[in-house]
């Protein structure tokens, strides 16, 4: 959900985005662990108001019953990002997860996905496999603890954060506010 308000207020405001890799439960084994769901989700379907943005966004959301280990995603989107193919890769992810309930912690879901991107899974993998990325990820990650940032989705325009699934008004009005604080012409 945030990516599709982030995309639209790249349309907007002709912005520049720089993503950062977040390592949501690092405590998860490199399996994955059993997900419970939680209060008012139900045969994978999302709680509110989690439901209602994303259908608002038009967007297939059902929830995994595997919480992932996302270290091997990370790594792979920061190859993705490196090749130009960050959209590309990052909209299969999601698909993989949110729609196919994938587990994105194997590497044969992740190689599947790359392949679907055309990136070059020989390569990727090697990367993968010797942790070419994983002091990047940690360090993003380090980084984003220091900010603050507990959870993802999470937003820094200007100097205001907000995490989480956000309505667009909210995202228009810290572009608002950067603009003022920043002299930033419309």
């Amino acid at each position: 959900m945030g990516l599709s308000r982030i995309e639209k207020l790249k349309e907007d405001y002709n912005i520049t985005l720089d993503i950062r890799p977040y390592l949501l439960h690092p405590e998860t084994p490199k399996e994955g662990a059993p997900r419970q769901p939680r209060e008012g989700e139900e045969d994978g379907q999302l709680s509110e108001p989690l439901r209602t943005y994303a259908e608002e966004a038009g967007l297939t959301m059902r929830r995994s019953p595997i919480t992932p280990n996302s270290m091997y995603s990370l790594e792979a989107t920061e190859y993705a990002l490196e090749q130009g193919a960050y959209e590309e890769f990052h909209h299969a992810l999601y698909k993989a997860y949110w729609e196919d309930q994938q587990n994105l912690g194997d590497l044969d879901v992740i190689q599947e996905v790359a392949e679907r991107s055309g990136l070059n899974w020989a390569e990727m993998s090697q990367r993968l496999e010797s942790g070419y990325y994983r002091d990047r990820v940690m360090s993003q990650f380090q980084e984003a603890m220091d900010l603050g940032i507990r959870g993802v989705p999470a937003f820094l325009i200007g100097n205001q954060m907000f995490t989480g699934a956000q309505p667009y008004d909210v995202f228009k009005l810290a572009m608002a506010r950067a603009r003022e604080t920043y002299q930033i012409p419309t």
